[in-house]
């Protein structure tokens, strides 16, 4: 007779998500570089983002966690220590440099799929692309460091699929590895040669497919706690499903992970995979910060839109680019994050010039009560928010 598989509830599969992306620790505790290197060390990465309606998305992120972060700490370990580099996942992120030998295998991956999208047909359409690539490496090797401002454009400027060939060689040549980014001027990525910025990286050998396949899952599965193959795969986005689901079930085999149901916060139940200590882990987790705090809307808890629908029962789209006709709530909407539940969200925008954070619109989620205590965890946390970005003031919508 089949063994019946250990059940998880969605508040279960929530906490193990956010005890280990770092929303059970206490906010209040020391911040710094170390503390900082930490932390990602943690999560794993943290998206990096340009909109800055309220502060950059990484920065929010961060700070919902460390109340004492600032911008300069991930400065500090991006270009000056180069404990952390910027890579790519599944967008831009900041991630622990001791993991760059494991991004070897994807710029020889991502090099052949580039080539084959449209994207790259696009971009380069009217040049000889090996020209355009080898062209901006050759100057920046001669140059040195350098911006996509650097490169003249023919052509007028415009949004993504205006870019100029050039702004598409030097994303191509980071993408594969022959440039990095050793730091950013205004929030525009400056490129030099890979071997400049870290020297010892060519001597270092890629994995091979058998290690790699390990580090892209085992540390997925430590950053995430429960999960498909499907999302395993997704966190790194370094392999593909179906080599995640074969490990997977390869290590259940072992007892490292165990097959298990996992409720949704409707009720239905899914299949998933857990560390086999997951109710060790489960059980040392600590409770949830006592306040509100505002999310990113890239949150790594968020990220996945539909997991979130599953374990908070929260409903979420990023709609800065949405029509504005068609937008349910706003532009730059952050969730609240009341405990360990999603009780809300608001629309946010900073006017730096007046020093003045305004929220546009503040929706609490169906069945919260907006209680006097409620109110002033959001107001203390749109104090903190504020004091971050800089703002003097705080503008609600009338309760």
């Amino acid at each position: 007779m089949a063994r019946a598989l250990p059940q998880l509830t969605a508040r279960d599969a929530a906490r193990l998500l956010m005890g280990a992306q770092g929303l059970l620790d206490d906010p209040g505790r020391g911040a710094g570089p170390e503390a900082l290197l930490a932390l990602l060390g943690q999560m794993g990465f943290v998206q990096m983002d340009t909109i800055q309606v309220v502060a950059r998305a990484h920065d929010l992120t961060l700070a919902s966690r460390l109340d004492a972060y600032r911008p300069d700490h991930l400065r500090l370990l991006l270009e000056g220590e180069r404990s952390l580099f910027e890579g790519f996942t599944h967008d831009a992120s900041a991630i622990p440099t001791a993991w760059l030998p494991h991004w070897k295998p994807r710029f020889e991956r991502d090099r052949a799929r580039i080539q084959a999208h449209a994207w790259w047909q696009h971009h380069f359409r009217g040049t000889d692309p090996a020209r355009v690539v080898a062209d901006v490496k050759a100057r920046i090797a001669a140059e040195g460091p350098l911006k996509s401002s650097d490169f003249e454009h023919p052509g007028k400027r415009g949004p993504w699929w205006g870019w100029k060939p050039q702004k598409a060689a030097l994303d191509f040549l980071w993408r594969t590895g022959e440039l990095a980014v050793p730091r950013r001027e205004g929030f525009q990525k400056v490129y030099d040669l890979t071997e400049r910025v870290f020297p010892d990286l060519p001597a270092r050998p890629a994995p091979d497919p058998r290690t790699h396949l390990a580090w892209a899952c085992t540390t997925a599965a430590e950053r995430l706690g429960v999960f498909t193959p499907r999302e395993l795969a997704a966190f790194w986005e370094a392999v593909e499903a179906p080599e995640a689901q074969a490990w997977c079930r390869a290590e259940a085999k072992t007892g490292r992970l165990v097959a298990v149901q996992v409720a949704d916060a409707d009720g239905a139940v899914r299949p998933a995979y857990a560390l086999g200590d997951w109710e060790t882990r489960l059980a040392a987790l600590p409770e949830a910060p006592d306040r509100i705090r505002l999310l990113s809307p890239f949150d790594p808890v968020l990220r996945d839109r539909a997991r979130a629908q599953r374990r908070f029962g929260f409903a979420y789209r990023f709609e800065a680019f949405v029509p504005e006709a068609r937008r349910a709530y706003g532009y730059y909407v952050l969730p609240m994050l009341e405990g360990e539940r999603l009780v809300g969200r608001l629309d946010a925008k900073l006017h730096r010039g007046r020093a003045l954070l305004e929220v546009k619109g503040l929706w609490w989620e169906p069945g919260i009560k907006a209680t006097r205590a409620r109110q002033r965890g959001l107001d203390a946390a749109l104090a903190r928010l504020a004091d971050f970005a800089g703002a003097r003031e705080v503008q609600l919508p009338c309760r």
